[in-house]
């Protein structure tokens, strides 16, 4: 039985529709805070289990009888350890025989503060004496191109990355990844640094954007304080608006870089080009 915690985000549904390929659909449980929004899931077969963070007994409930879980982390901005540790303590007590973690990519070394709570994440594992796999997953290519409207709009993007090269990789790429160390042999005690095959600066990318859709777009570099205030102004919370712009400080630094290729031999094909994601953006 394996169980998918997060199941209704874009992460988790694409981790379920790619075990779906190969397991059948009553040995996977999607563990949803909100059972409501798994409504489509549990159509095809699923098994749906409300999994609340913030309240361990449905999390005792919802591993019950499971074998393999992945942990995907929570999106809440901070204070996302004790919840991550709601969870390994329930699975623990569940006898779970391989718990995957997806992690942020060299959570070990990363300058990053958005990397902190990953690595005591890990910790936490770490001392939970779980068999368990740890998925340090790179930068979501999506997420370079959720600005894109804008970008469009007033011909920038806008950072404060400078010439910081991103390995990014699509999202069904860390799917994929995620499904594969789920159903793989031999994956206790493994840790994978997650990145796309190609790695691009923010300029690069709006180059791309710019042979694309025939518009002039560049890119525009900030300080870290005026496009945390830019984020803001934009109605993210500052605290978020101050990770995100910290984070890309630390890519400028290295960070969000990694040609080690485990991720494409791990799902054995190769990520998604850069190209390939900027065309269906645009497609919409």
């Amino acid at each position: 039985m394996y169980a998918i915690t997060g199941a209704t985000g874009q992460l988790g549904r694409l981790v379920i529709d790619t075990l779906l390929k190969t397991i059948p659909a009553g040995r996977i449980v999607a563990a949803a805070r909100n059972p409501a929004k798994a409504r489509d899931l549990a159509e095809r077969g699923v098994i749906v289990r409300e999994a609340d963070y913030t309240r361990p007994d449905t999390l005792r409930t919802a591993l019950a009888g499971v074998d393999k879980l992945l942990l995907i982390s929570s999106t809440e901005v901070s204070g996302r350890v004790p919840l991550h540790g709601a969870v390994i303590e329930a699975a623990r007590q569940a006898g779970v025989s391989l718990l995957a973690y997806t992690s942020m990519l060299h959570a070990g070394t990363s300058p990053a503060r958005l990397a902190i709570e990953h690595r005591q994440t890990e910790e936490a594992i770490s001392a939970s004496g779980l068999p368990a796999v740890i998925l340090r997953n790179g930068w979501y290519i999506e997420n370079h191109l959720m600005a894109l409207p804008v970008a469009l709009e007033h011909g920038a993007f806008v950072g404060a990355a400078g010439d910081g090269r991103f390995s990014s990789a699509a999202r069904a790429d860390y799917a994929a990844a995620a499904a594969v160390a789920l159903t793989a042999e031999d994956q206790a005690g493994r840790t994978y640094e997650l990145a796309g095959d190609g790695a691009f600066t923010m300029a690069e990318l709006a180059a791309e954007v710019s042979r694309q859709s025939g518009k002039a777009v560049a890119y525009n570099d900030l300080s870290a304080e005026a496009y945390a205030g830019m984020l803001a102004g934009a109605g993210l919370p500052g605290d978020l608006a101050a990770l995100l712009a910290d984070a890309d400080v630390a890519a400028s630094r290295g960070a969000l870089f990694d040609d080690g290729g485990a991720l494409s031999r791990l799902i054995g094909r190769p990520t998604a080009s850069l190209e390939s994601r900027v065309a269906a953006a645009l497609r919409g």
